[in-house]
């Protein structure tokens, strides 16, 4: 049988190690998926939020090596856009194929017909669409590289026919293509340049971002900042943490207000940034980001996020090596350290009668989790005491949504769990966020990737009502009513995932006494649906 641009396409897959495939497809995808061979795993997910979260933990979860979606014409690929633009500021490398209508009769525009290349607008790292059926398998490739080199997603505008046409070999990807190098170092005249900045500096410190977030830059910047004795600072808004949070000289996470950052920061002359931009923000207050006289220096491999942080020293480089040659290069301080983070002390039970708190649920996490675990957070009301009470103490120990949107946490799990076998998955996540991600669980059940699910269920937005309060100086009655009448469990029990509604602190501590233990080698999820009363300040 004559070789086809399916063969030629699955080759370049399985060479790339894209050999799990998350979809939730069409009919544009008919000819592509029937008889699907064997050594591609297939991963269904119900709705197109969880596909591409499901994908991003993958990714994230193999160390950032690209992860294989598949996407339906224009109403797969205009659901996920939300999720394709998480993906893209959480940094996770997404091969993601897009169905299209037969191209003979394109012209017409059918039904199923796609205006695809521009709907997921300016997220995609790289969008492919190929001038004829033979240039699909070098175009797959060519989303591969950039996915995997720029961090973020990359599409593949596939028409249905092409999969059929035959193959052509002068326009495929050299058949013996080897793994993609992306060779990392340090220019000593950045690292010379660095040095110099810092040693210049009487009161320095360092921040970090989702971008420092491998073993190799948390042993660097560990090894740099106790050299300086200078405080370590957590961007705000990071999707992932970038030093170690239980180290003595983790100084917290920074707020995002900008008067409450000057404030922090004033007795700072210099400021590191490794792997973050400078700074983000939420709300917009006037004024600059530190006082006059605060230096900045940033270093990261994200070209968009240093290029737009007003820093007097910019370096684009692979975090990792350039803070090892720093650290290498600068001379101990004799100085006093800072003084360290204070956790909050567990709350005691709740008396008889009152209603269990978000803190309840984090402390007795907090008291049970094992250093390795994963904590995926997405209940933004809670952020704060989550930061407090659950630091990350190894790589890839936090991983948040940094783009804002709701969705993600629940799938990233699912997928952390099939690639992260050996390490417990707990999402903390608010009722509202669970909504958006729940569909995720029938694959966690169907997949046998088993994360500890805890929302914390206080029956409505509650953030929003936070936020009109500061807004409008009262207590409403705002347009958002509350749902408290959702039961969260019963939505995943309805999905086949193990669920349970808990209303007091003997059953949330028997749950997780429970489960906890079993979580490294779990193969099912659990969602733990613990009703809290309406956390009643927020700080961003």
């Amino acid at each position: 049988m004559a070789r086809t641009v399916r063969d030629a396409a699955l080759d370049v897959f399985r060479r790339r190690g894209l050999t799990t495939m998350f979809a939730n497809p069409g009919s544009t995808e008919i000819p592509f998926l029937t008889g699907l061979p064997g050594d591609l795993r297939f991963v269904l997910g119900l709705h197109e939020v969880a596909v591409v979260g499901m994908a991003s933990g993958y990714a994230i979860g193999r160390g950032g090596e690209p992860a294989l979606v598949l996407l339906h014409t224009t109403a797969g690929l205009g659901t996920a856009v939300g999720a394709l633009a998480t993906a893209r500021v959480n940094r996770a490398p997404l091969v993601v194929v897009v169905g299209q209508q037969d191209r003979r009769h394109l012209s017409f525009e059918p039904f199923l017909a796609g205006r695809l290349r521009s709907l997921a607008g300016e997220y995609p790292v790289r969008v492919e669409e190929p001038a004829q059926a033979q240039d699909v398998p070098a175009a797959i490739e060519r989303a591969y590289h950039a996915a995997a080199t720029l961090h973020g997603p990359a599409l593949v505008i596939v028409p249905m026919d092409d999969w059929e046409a035959p193959a052509d070999e002068e326009r495929e990807p050299a058949a013996a293509s080897g793994p993609l190098l992306r060779p990392t170092g340090s220019d000593s005249q950045a690292v010379d340049a660095l040095a110099a900045f810092l040693a210049e500096a009487t009161t320095p410190a360092i921040v970090v971002g989702a971008g420092a977030d491998d073993p190799e830059t948390w042993a660097a910047l560990v090894e740099l900042a106790e050299r300086l004795v200078a405080p370590v600072y957590q961007e705000a808004f990071g999707a992932r943490a970038g030093f170690p949070q239980d180290h003595r000289l983790f100084a917290g996470v920074l707020p995002s207000a900008r008067a409450r950052l000057r404030e922090l920061l004033a007795p700072h002359d210099a400021l590191l940034v490794v792997g973050a931009s400078v700074f983000r923000q939420t709300a917009y207050m006037a004024g600059r980001f530190t006082q006059p006289g605060t230096r900045i220096a940033v270093v990261g491999g994200d070209g968009e996020e240093v290029f737009r942080s007003p820093a007097e020293l910019t370096v684009l480089a692979p975090p990792g090596p350039v803070t090892r040659a720093l650290a290498d290069r600068v001379p101990p301080r004799d100085t006093d350290p800072p003084d360290e983070v204070r956790r909050p002390p567990s709350p005691p039970p709740p008396a008889p009668g009152e209603p269990l708190t978000a803190s309840h649920v984090l402390a007795a996490l907090a008291e049970r989790l094992p250093r390795n675990a994963i904590v995926l957070e997405e209940a933004p009301v809670d952020r704060p005491d989550i930061h407090a009470r659950l630091p990350a103490r190894e790589p890839l120990g936090y991983l948040s949504a940094a783009h804002g949107g709701l969705g993600f946490a629940v799938p990233a799990a699912v997928g952390l769990r099939l690639a992260s076998a050996d390490r417990p998955v707990v999402a903390v996540v608010g009722d509202g966020s669970a909504l958006y991600g729940v569909h995720a669980l029938w694959s966690a059940v169907h997949y046998g990737a088993g994360p500890l699910v805890v929302v914390l269920s206080n029956g409505g937005y509650v953030v929003m009502d936070r936020l009109a309060e500061k807004h409008s100086g009262t207590t409403g009655p705002f347009p958002w009513p509350s749902f408290g009448d959702v039961e969260l469990a019963t939505i995943a029990r309805g999905f086949a995932s193990p669920a349970h509604r808990i209303t007091t602190h003997d059953e949330l501590v028997a749950q997780l006494d429970d489960v906890v233990p079993t979580l490294a080698h779990r193969d099912q999820p659990l969602l733990l649906d613990v009703v809290v009363a309406p956390t009643p300040t927020f700080a961003a």
